[in-house]
C-alpha cells in the first residue's frame, strides 16, 4: 500500500478513500476490498471474492484483524538497498538512512514482522541487512512517473551497480527537488510495489523526500537527527520495508479494507520521549534517536506497537 499523508490532509485523503470504496456498485456485508498501491482498498468483485474472504478466516476466530490470503511472504535475511535519486550533496540524509538500514535487522520493531506467515507456516524473520547503494543524477528527470521509478531500480540493477536480489527492496530515495506525478505530497508519501525487472520479481519502494512538503509527509519540523527530511524517510521506509516484508505481491497480508499492516498504524507512534533538541522520538536504533511510526502486531487479537512481544 502507498504509505498515506499525515494530519489535515490524511482526513482528507481518508474521506476520499472511503467515497472510492462507497462509489461502487456494491458495500453490502459481502464486500472485501484487496491492496492497490493507491492508498486505499480496491473493491474485489472477481467471482468468488467474499468465498476466498472465507476461506482465509475460516478456523480463526480471532484473526488479529488481519488475514492471510495466500500469496508469498518475504523469508530468510532481506536487505534493504538505496537508490540516491537527485543532488544530494551537502545532507547528512545518507548517514542517518545508513545508519537506519544497519540497525533495524534484529530490533524489537522488526520483530513485529516475525508474527506473519506464508501458506507453509514458514514466519518472516527478524533478519534485515544493508545491501548498498547507487547514484542516480535525474536520468528520469524531476517528476517521476511510477513507470519511470521502476525504470530507475531497474538501470541501477542492470547496469552492475546494485545486485539482483529477490530477497533486496530497493527503495528510490528522492531529493526535495523531486516529485512522483502520481501522487507524492498530494495522496501519498511513499508506497511499494514489485515488477519483473531482469527476468526476475524484485520488490522497490518510492520514498520521496518530506523537505518538499514537511506539512504533509513529516511528523514534526525539528527531528532527533536534526534533519527533518532524513527523520521523516526513516518512518516511511520502516513503513514500506514491513509491507513489501510480509505482502510484497500484494496478495498476502491485509485486512477487509485492502490495508497492510503499517497501513493500520499510519502515523500513530505511541509512547514518545523527548530528545536533547526538544523533538520527539520512540526508540533507538544504534547511536540515533528515530520518530517511527508504529506497526501492526499479528497477536492477542492485533494492536499497534513498535516492539514485539
Amino acid at each position: 500500500m502507498r504509505f498515506a499523508l499525515r494530519a489535515g490532509l490524511l482526513g482528507a485523503l481518508t474521506l476520499t478513500a472511503m467515497l472510492a470504496q462507497a462509489g461502487g456498485v456494491k458495500t453490502d456485508d459481502e464486500s472485501v476490498y484487496r491492496p492497490t498501491g493507491k492508498g486505499y482498498g480496491e473493491l474485489d468483485d472477481s467471482p468468488g471474492a467474499f468465498a476466498r474472504w472465507k476461506a482465509a478466516t475460516k478456523g480463526s476466530p480471532t484473526t488479529n484483524g488481519i488475514n492471510y490470503h495466500g500469496g508469498p511472504v518475504m523469508l530468510g535475511t532481506n536487505k534493504i538497498y538505496y537508490i540516491w535519486y537527485g543532488n544530494w550533496t551537502g545532507n547528512n540524509a545518507p548517514a542517518i538512512l545508513t545508519d537506519f538500514a544497519q540497525n533495524i535487522g534484529g530490533s524489537p520493531y522488526f520483530n513485529i514482522n516475525t508474527a506473519y506467515y506464508n501458506g507453509s507456516n514458514a514466519h518472516v524473520s527478524n533478519s534485515v541487512l544493508y545491501g548498498g547503494y547507487a547514484n542516480d543524477n535525474y536520468s528520469q528527470g524531476t517528476s517521476l512517473s511510477d513507470a519511470q521509478i521502476q525504470t530507475v531500480v531497474a538501470n541501477a540493477i542492470t547496469t552492475g551497480a546494485l545486485p539482483k536480489d529477490t530477497n533486496g527492496v530497493y527503495f528510490v530515495l528522492t531529493s526535495a527537488d523531486v516529485t512522483a506525478s502520481s501522487g507524492f505530497c498530494t495522496q501519498y508519501c511513499g508506497w511499494h510495489t514489485h515488477g519483473t525487472i531482469d527476468g526476475s520479481d524484485i520488490k522497490y519502494s518510492f520514498v520521496g523526500n518530506p523537505d518538499r512538503c514537511p506539512s504533509s509527509c513529516a511528523a514534526q519540523t525539528t527531528s532527533p537527527n536534526g534533519n527533518a527530511g532524513a527523520d521523516g524517510m526513516a518512518s516511511i521506509i520502516a513503513h514500506e520495508l514491513e509491507e513489501a516484508v510480509t505482502d510484497p505481491d500484494l496478495n498476502a497480508w491485509y485486512d477487509r479494507r485492502g490495508y497492510e499492516n503499517a497501513d493500520k498504524c499510519a502515523w500513530t507512534f505511541g509512547t514518545e520521549s523527548t530528545a536533547s533538541n526538544g523533538s520527539k522520538y520512540n526508540m533507538t536504533l544504534g547511536s540515533r534517536q528515530y520518530l517511527i511510526q508504529r506497526n501492526w502486531v499479528n497477536a492477542s487479537g492485533g494492536y499497534c506497537d513498535v516492539k514485539y512481544p
